[in-house]
């Protein structure tokens, strides 16, 4: 089994693609004791360069976390269209009004009150490195008729036309 491995330009196309089609990642950073912390967060954006960014409280865990230790993972997963990702990066908090206010979404009122003058926001800004995906194309029907197949043949299920990673 092989995978198509991106770079360049068309490596952030598919980066960009699946972000932007699925939004939500389980953001895992590292706590001081070396034990992973996972959580969901809605992605703001994604840069031309790859660089995706998050707004979070500048006291949050994560914050503390990052400056710690600024690697992460973040894991994409939309499984009704059979697309994974997983995104290695380097993490920082910027305070940043101008990028704010060009992620900024009414919705995040939610969370921040006080809209872009809330003085506990902060943006979290990720530079990938590293990327790996899945990204199937087909239905649900068509992917359980594949494994069926190759349950019922006993070969192995292919995922080379799907899977790939990306170097950024």
């Amino acid at each position: 089994m092989s995978s198509e491995n991106l770079q360049g330009e068309k490596a952030l196309k598919k980066l960009k693609d699946i972000v932007n089609d699925v939004n939500i990642a389980m953001m895992c950073t590292t706590q001081k004791d070396n034990s992973i912390h996972s959580r969901p967060m809605a992605t703001a954006g994604i840069d031309d360069d790859g660089t995706i960014w998050f707004f979070t409280n500048e006291g949050s865990e994560k914050v503390k976390e990052i400056e710690n230790d600024n690697g992460l993972c973040l894991c994409y997963s939309e499984p009704k269209n059979n697309t994974y990702a997983c995104v290695m990066g380097k993490a920082k908090a910027v305070d940043d009004k101008a990028k704010e206010k060009e992620l900024w979404n009414p919705i995040l009122k939610a969370w921040f009150p006080k809209g872009l003058e809330d003085p506990n926001m902060t943006l979290l800004k990720v530079s990938p490195n590293h990327a790996e995906y899945w990204d199937a194309n087909d239905s649900k029907m068509v992917v359980f008729l594949k494994i069926a197949k190759a349950a019922i043949t006993g070969k192995s299920y292919d995922t080379e036309d799907s899977h790939g990673e990306m170097k950024l």
